[in-house]
């Protein structure tokens, strides 16, 4: 799935640190066939009341048409269990990237292996961004190429590994990036062939 470039939507301003990968989808959702949808589950707990209403007070909630396609949140997302679902919940509600100062290791490798862009940005650029917004929701541009994140006012960078970056870009999965390397593995190949 190639990247949108620029990727130009609104974004939820999720003010909230240390999401888990087990509030990102309850572990009682994961018995359901990832064609249900999984995006129903996303962050269910949080954007539910005990009785099953929506929680008129979680910012996701002001995105009733499900138009957010940037999650903006603060360190450690994703941490926890390496449950690839919570990165199934988060691509079926059609969330493309995910801002944060830090992901969980695991999380972030998996939301890329499914073109979620986890893009790093620094303590005082994410207290920024959330200064600016006095709404849940907001319009946000992230650039993969320029490393860029605009709002109507100013522009803040982020981080995200190169390789990451190039498969994202590209629409890469594992086998894709390998094939890159064709030339140097058939000369390894070949040279391997005529020693042994």
């Amino acid at each position: 799935m190639d990247f949108l470039i620029p990727l130009d939507a609104p974004a939820c301003m999720l003010d909230m640190a240390n999401i888990d990968t087990d509030q990102l989808i309850p572990a009682r959702f994961m018995k359901e066939p990832r064609s249900v949808g999984y995006g129903q589950f996303l962050l269910y707990d949080l954007r539910h009341t005990p009785c099953g209403e929506p929680a008129d007070t979680f910012p996701l909630t002001a995105d009733q048409a499900g138009t957010c396609k940037i999650l903006v949140t603060r360190r450690n997302f994703g941490a926890g269990s390496s449950r690839e679902a919570a990165v199934y919940a988060l691509a079926d509600y059609g969330i493309r990237c995910v801002i944060a100062p830090s992901f969980g290791d695991i999380f972030a490798s998996n939301a890329v292996n499914n073109g979620v862009l986890p893009a790093t940005v620094s303590e005082a650029d994410c207290e920024r961004l959330f200064r600016s917004c006095t709404h849940p929701i907001r319009q946000l541009q992230v650039d993969l190429k320029t490393l860029k994140i605009h709002t109507k006012h100013f522009s803040v960078g982020f981080g995200i590994r190169s390789g990451w970056q190039l498969r994202l870009l590209n629409g890469w999965d594992d086998i894709d990036l390998t094939r890159q390397q064709h030339p140097t593995i058939h000369a390894f190949r070949d040279r391997h062939f005529s020693r042994f």
